[in-house]
C-alpha cells in the first residue's frame, strides 16, 4: 500500500471541519488503496483560521517555498510513496522535485494538467484575490491559460471561515458560489475550479458536485489520484526521475543532510 504526504498549507485545530474533512476525503477517493498522512504548519505560523494574510504576499510564500520543499525530503526519509503540496499556487514544487526521487504532487497543476488534457474551458471561484496573480502564471507555465475564462473571489468567503463556519451562514455562502459560476458560465467556462483548497473541501463536503449546471472539479482529489497513480506507475517501472540532468542528478546523502541542517535549522526541528 502506498504511503502519501498530503502537506497542508494550514494549522491543524483552526477549523476542526476542515481537518475531519480532508480525512473523509482521502477515504472517498482512495478508500483502502493508500494510507494518506495529512501534514500542517507548525502553529506558530498565523494565528487566524486561514493563512490569507500571509499566502497573499508572494515575498512571505517565498519561505512556505522552502518549508514545502524541505518537507518532501522528510517524507522520502521516512519512506512515503509520494508526497503532495496541498495548495492551489504550487509553492515549492519544482524545488521539492530536485530534491527527492519520490512523485512530488502539486494541487493546482494537478487540477490544470487534467483540464488540459480534456480541453474543457474553466473558471475559478476563491476568497483570496491576490492569488489571482500567481495562478494565472502558473497557468501560462502548464500550457493552460487559454482555457481559463476568469476569476472570480468572494472575500466574504474568508470572514465566514474567520467566524468558524456557522451552519446558517453555509446556505448564504453557497448562493453566492453559484452566482459566480453563472458569471463564469455566461463567459464559457465548463467547469468550476476551487481558487484554494477551503473552498474545495468546503464544496466536497456539501455534497455540492455541480454549480450552475458546471461540474466542479474536486482539486484535492486529483492530487490524491495523481499521487497514487504515480507512485504506483513508479513501483511498477513506468518511469522513473533517477535520470541524467541537472534537476536530477542526486548529490551524495551525506553534503544534502549537511547543507540541509546548515541552511534549515528551524525547519528541520522534531
Amino acid at each position: 500500500m502506498n504511503r502519501i504526504w498530503f502537506q497542508k498549507h494550514t494549522v491543524v485545530g483552526r477549523n476542526p471541519w476542515l481537518d475531519e474533512g480532508y480525512e473523509q476525503h482521502a477515504r472517498d477517493i482512495l478508500g483502502d488503496r493508500a494510507d494518506v498522512e495529512f501534514h500542517a504548519l507548525p502553529p506558530e505560523v498565523y494565528e487566524t483560521k486561514m493563512p490569507a494574510d500571509h499566502v497573499k504576499y508572494g515575498q512571505l510564500e517565498v519561505f512556505f517555498s522552502w518549508y514545502f520543499a524541505e518537507r518532501a525530503v522528510e517524507a522520502e526519509r521516512q519512506g512515503y510513496s509520494a508526497y503532495i503540496i496541498g495548495t492551489s499556487q504550487d509553492p515549492g514544487l519544482a524545488a521539492a522535485r530536485s530534491l527527492v526521487s519520490i512523485p512530488v504532487v502539486g494541487y493546482g497543476q494537478a487540477t490544470f494538467d487534467f483540464l488540459r488534457s480534456q480541453g474543457l474551458r474553466f473558471g475559478i471561484i476563491g476568497f483570496v484575490p491576490a492569488l489571482e496573480e500567481p495562478l494565472r502564471q502558473n497557468q501560462t507555465h502548464y500550457g493552460c491559460a487559454d482555457l481559463c475564462v476568469g476569476f472570480r473571489y468572494l472575500p466574504e468567503g474568508r470572514t465566514l471561515i474567520e467566524k468558524g463556519l456557522p451552519d446558517d451562514a453555509l446556505p448564504v455562502l453557497l448562493e453566492k458560489i453559484t452566482s459566480a459560476a453563472e458569471e463564469l458560465r455566461e463567459a464559457g467556462a465548463q467547469a468550476i475550479v476551487s481558487g484554494e483548497g477551503i473552498p474545495c473541501e468546503l464544496l466536497w463536503r456539501a455534497g455540492i458536485r455541480r454549480i450552475a449546471g458546471l461540474p466542479v472539479i474536486d482539486s484535492n482529489g486529483l492530487a490524491l489520484a495523481t499521487a497514487n497513480l504515480q507512485a504506483e506507475l513508479l513501483a511498477a517501472g513506468v518511469w522513473s526521475r533517477n535520470t541524467p540532468g541537472y534537476l536530477t542528478d542526486r548529490a551524495p546523502t551525506k553534503e544534502v543532510d549537511r547543507l540541509r541542517t546548515l541552511f534549515a535549522p528551524t525547519i528541520t526541528r522534531p
